[in-house]
């Protein structure tokens, strides 16, 4: 007789799917992708990030919906348990426990970044941030932008929030606020807690975002500038750079915008299909899911963000932005918004459908970390809950104090939430397609489905998905992992390059940027080494000092027309504080790693002593 925790089900197939669509659509729709967009080829870069969809996305997420779901009939619930069925072994078991350390691991900082939303959304409804209207964009808007949120992030020194002159910082009560919600609606279960946010949530983003996109699509260009119409604003993210495509890193940037995306191989989806019944359809549902969240994405964040940003500042501080999801959406458009009419409306409206986006994804990201505790330690929900609410609260505390840089938080994001999901997308369609065996998968999907798996993507799960995904896994690990590597080596790389204003300056004075010529010299400071101080912006690395302090390295920019010369100082920044962070933040998340390693070893001792098939040698039941 199994004494796993009574089964929880699903209200309805649409509670699912806006469930599962619910935990895809988050911050990277409206602010990863586009910046990605726009950096990697415009246009040309939907080419690889459309076939990464169909070869990588949604195959791998047609198998997570199908092993979720056999693994629900055998009474599992979480990653471990389920691939272990799928893998037919130990191995499984333990490479599933990457399952439950990803949703664990992005929530410790992700429920952060979804308290800043918040706490946007509250200065917007009660005047803004302080951005002046009418003020220099770069002697004074980007300055307020970029200090506003350096403040609310404590990006000056680790414990800022804290310790700051006035006390704590406000935004702390934004997160209390946003960690009570989304323990509230986890510990309400399936149906009365995450199916009714997503219910709700989703038609409300919907909505704010078609109106927010309406009036986007309707803006003048700002009087007396060129290149800042609403056309521009589309060509520069949608006109294609083909000549992009021949560069790896574009393929690479875009399967990554997918599995960011989707959540697939998050060990999500494998949790919430796990609580359907048997006839359920996975194949339409898993579509559907998939085609809700890239309506958010292309159609939302592809028109609106990048947009906006092009016509209120321009074609070059947005491209300042591109390519990470801060920057755009905390730092450059709340410029947007402050010259915008009724800006502080659509402010707040904008940073409202960040939040819901927001809670949508973190709900997501707790209910398989409690799931996992209930069927391995055997606990009820409400020790599970408590259990995962101070594992969460611990990694949350640890990125809030570790603010410095933003470090500790682009560690975990960088190795857990892009590294370590590839690693478990690559098990999944491996055991899908050649362990359990494709013809065995393809039936399990078909089960109670109305539309059938197509012939080509049969083929697709079982040789080039994989293929596909281990060619991009060595890609991202090649042109990624070294600069972290060397960060936790001590090893700090850093770009000399003109600051803001000074760029202005020097694009006012030689306005002829192919004729531009341009020479470096080193005038105060610990002596570095350029990479090549005839470039316009090299970079030097330095080598952690012991009792690291951050420093700043003074230069002289010599830039010149071949007509006249003129000199320009800068002053660099270097950050050799970053690595000791970074090596603090490996450690937290290694313990972690053990105790889940743990808790598996447990749960699968408890589940082999209740006569649990948990190495799927047996069919399910029903």
């Amino acid at each position: 007789m199994s004494n796993a925790p009574q089964q929880q089900q699903w209200g309805s197939r649409l509670g699912v799917i806006l469930a599962v669509a619910g935990s895809a659509v988050g911050l990277g729709n409206f602010l990863r992708f586009p910046g990605n967009a726009a950096e990697n080829g415009g246009g040309a870069f939907m080419i690889p990030y459309f076939l990464a969809l169909v070869l990588v996305g949604i195959p791998i997420g047609w198998a997570e919906w199908a092993m979720g779901r056999y693994g629900g009939r055998k009474g599992f619930h979480s990653a471990p348990a389920i691939l272990g069925v799928w893998c037919k072994g130990a191995w499984g078991r333990y490479a599933g426990m990457f399952g439950v350390l990803i949703p664990l691991g992005v929530y410790f900082y992700y429920v952060l970044i979804e308290s800043w939303c918040l706490y946007y959304f509250w200065k917007y409804c009660t005047g803004g941030i302080g951005v002046v209207a009418g003020s220099d964009v770069i002697d004074a808007q980007v300055p307020t932008t970029h200090g506003f949120f350096g403040d609310v992030v404590g990006a000056a020194e680790h414990g800022a929030l804290f310790t700051g002159a006035n006390g704590m910082h406000p935004v702390l009560l934004a997160f209390g606020i946003t960690v009570v919600l989304n323990v509230w609606f986890v510990y309400r279960g399936l149906s009365k807690g995450i199916e009714t946010v997503c219910k709700y949530a989703m038609p409300v983003m919907a909505l704010l975002g078609l109106v927010i996109l309406l009036r986007v699509l309707t803006l003048d260009a700002p009087a007396a500038t060129v290149g800042q119409t609403v056309n521009d604003g589309l060509g520069y993210l949608w006109n294609p750079n083909f000549e992009k495509l021949t560069d790896f890193k574009t393929w690479v940037a875009a399967t990554g915008q997918i599995f960011f995306s989707l959540s697939v191989g998050f060990g999500v989806i494998i949790n919430y299909a796990s609580y359907m019944k048997k006839k359920d359809d996975v194949v339409l549902s898993g579509l559907t899911a998939s085609a809700t969240n890239e309506f958010f994405e292309v159609v939302l964040g592809g028109l609106i963000t990048v947009t906006a940003s092009v016509v209120f500042v321009g074609a070059f501080l947005t491209s300042q932005a591109t390519g990470g999801s801060m920057s755009l959406g905390f730092k450059t458009l709340p410029m947007v918004f402050a010259q915008m009419p009724g800006g502080n409306f659509f402010g707040a409206a904008f940073f409202l459908i960040l939040f819901l986006a927001a809670i949508t994804s973190s709900l997501s990201m707790l209910q398989p970390t409690k799931a996992f505790f209930e069927e391995a330690l055997g606990i009820d929900k409400v020790k599970s809950t408590t259990l995962v609410t101070l594992w969460g609260l611990a990694g949350n505390a640890f990125v809030l104090w570790y603010s410095k840089g933003l470090t500790a938080l682009d560690t975990i994001d960088f190795w857990v939430g892009s590294v370590f999901i590839m690693v478990v997308a690559a098990v999944q369609i491996v055991a899908f397609g050649w362990i359990f065996g494709l013809d065995r998968g393809i039936a399990e999907a078909h089960e109670g489905a109305q539309m059938r798996i197509p012939k080509f993507f049969q083929f697709v799960i079982k040789y080039v998905a994989p293929a596909y995904l281990f060619v991009i896994l060595i890609g991202f690990c090649t042109n990624n992992m070294p600069g972290y590597i060397d960060t936790l080596l001590g090893k700090v790389s850093t770009t000399a390059k003109a600051d803001l204003k000074t760029h202005r300056q020097i694009g006012n004075d030689f306005p002829d940027e192919p004729k531009r010529t341009y020479s470096w010299k080193q005038v105060d400071g610990p002596p570095v080494t350029l990479s090549d101080a005839k470039a316009k912006a090299p970079s030097f690395p330095f080598q952690e000092p012991a009792n690291a302090k951050n420093f700043d390295v003074k230069f002289e920019l010599a830039v010149s027309d071949g007509t006249n010369s003129k000199t320009y100082p800068i002053v660099v920044g270097v950050d050799v504080e970053s690595p000791g962070a970074a090596r603090l933040t490996w450690v937290f998340l290694i313990v972690t790693i053990v105790a889940l390693l743990a808790i598996t070893a447990a749960g699968a001792k408890r589940w082999r002593r209740e006569g649990r098939d948990l190495d799927g040698l047996q069919p399910a039941a029903d």
